[in-house]
């Protein structure tokens, strides 16, 4: 029986900005540091790499770019291409492929309104 194939990349991150150019290693540390900041509710990390380093910042708020939604984050990085910024999204879908379930905390308890 084939191994299932992977989800496509939009299923787990979706770049809302980049004034950078993303390649794929880099959007995978994105992904990565933005999933240990939603696992943990944590509010600011560190990536690096060796053609980068930043920080990542969890905005601590959910987004929706038509039917895709989900928790969103800032990258500000520098990077051999120069400095940037990258605005982007976890996507609902990729963290229920991935197992992750919502916070459960103070934060998570607060009220959210619309408007």
């Amino acid at each position: 029986m084939p191994a299932e194939a992977p989800p496509p990349r939009w299923t787990l991150i979706s770049v809302l900005f980049s004034s950078i150019p993303l390649t794929p290693s880099l959007a995978a540390t994105l992904h990565e540091a933005a999933v240990d900041l939603y696992r943990r509710d944590d509010a600011v990390g560190q990536v690096a790499g060796d053609l980068m380093n930043g920080r990542v910042t969890n905005l601590k708020k959910t987004m929706q770019l038509g039917a895709i939604t989900g928790p969103a984050f800032e990258a500000r990085l520098d990077t051999e291409r120069g400095s940037g910024t990258v605005r982007y999204l976890l996507t609902r879908q990729g963290l229920d492929l991935m197992g992750i379930e919502a916070p459960q905390g103070p934060a998570a308890a607060r009220p959210r309104y619309l408007n």
